[in-house]
């Protein structure tokens, strides 16, 4: 149970990030859905039963991350659970090109967000979590652990993010911070999912063991378990979230 947590979920407004907001809510803690537009964060906190604020950030932009963090602060005076969720789009054109091709805009537009801003988020977060403790996890995915042929640049990121990760458990688990990244394989989300042609569906399909796509829902309680107390021994960890193709 996460009862009387604060949890902050960044890309909350629709697919992982908001069933990661749905579960931890329906577990009892009080959940701030965040999303560049507050109005969808708004719709989508609406959805939740729950206690839920809606609030809007860009975690591409410092300000806005120091601001939300204060507002949170002076609200409610901790944040127990931070979820790492929001990301670049998917986009094929750059997903499908060669690595020889990506350019240097399109390697920046997804670092600053998938990377920069998770880092940025994470170390806003963090100077609250050491008063008390706290859970820091990020979405990171199963190509950063296996390589992968396609989607270079957000694998680099991805990557990184392992590393990230590690270093934040290392550092901050003598004051009782914990963190952790789930590597997901094909997750059945507005922004690959619908994304994809019939036939990609059911090849991607074919990939793990259990030769189905997961559901977003599948993601947010294995997220929630591991915010809660019966993962306090356990730090650093990278979670594989993919039906059985990447196995350590």
């Amino acid at each position: 149970m996460l009862k009387r947590k604060v949890a902050v979920v960044t890309g909350a407004s629709k697919g992982i990030g908001f069933e990661i907001a749905r579960e931890f809510a329906e577990r009892g803690a009080t959940v701030i859905l965040c999303s560049r537009k507050k109005s969808a964060a708004q719709k989508a906190a609406d959805r939740i039963h729950g206690v839920t604020l809606a609030e809007q950030l860009d975690i591409t932009d410092a300000a806005s991350v120091r601001k939300l963090v204060a507002r949170i602060n002076e609200r409610y005076g901790r944040i127990d659970i931070l979820a790492n969720n929001a990301g670049y789009p998917f986009e094929r054109k750059i997903w499908y090109k060669s690595f020889h091709d990506v350019t240097d805009d399109e390697l920046d537009r997804i670092i600053e967000v998938d990377l920069k801003g998770t880092a940025r988020i994470s170390r806003a977060v963090i100077p609250l979590m050491t008063k008390q403790g706290g859970v820091i996890v990020s979405i990171s995915s199963t190509p950063s652990i296996s390589g992968y042929t396609e989607g270079a640049p957000y694998t680099l990121a991805k990557a990184a993010i392992i590393a990230m990760t590690k270093h934040i458990a290392l550092e901050y688990g003598a004051r009782n911070v914990r963190a952790y990244t789930l590597a997901l394989g094909n997750i059945a989300s507005e922004a690959t999912f619908g994304s994809m042609t019939p036939a990609e569906r059911k090849k991607a399909a074919e990939e793990n063991a259990m030769k189905r796509w997961g559901d977003p829902r599948e993601v947010a309680k294995i997220a929630a378990s591991i915010a809660g107390d019966d993962f306090a021994f356990a730090t650093g960890n990278t979670i594989v979230i993919d039906g059985g193709t990447v196995l350590l």
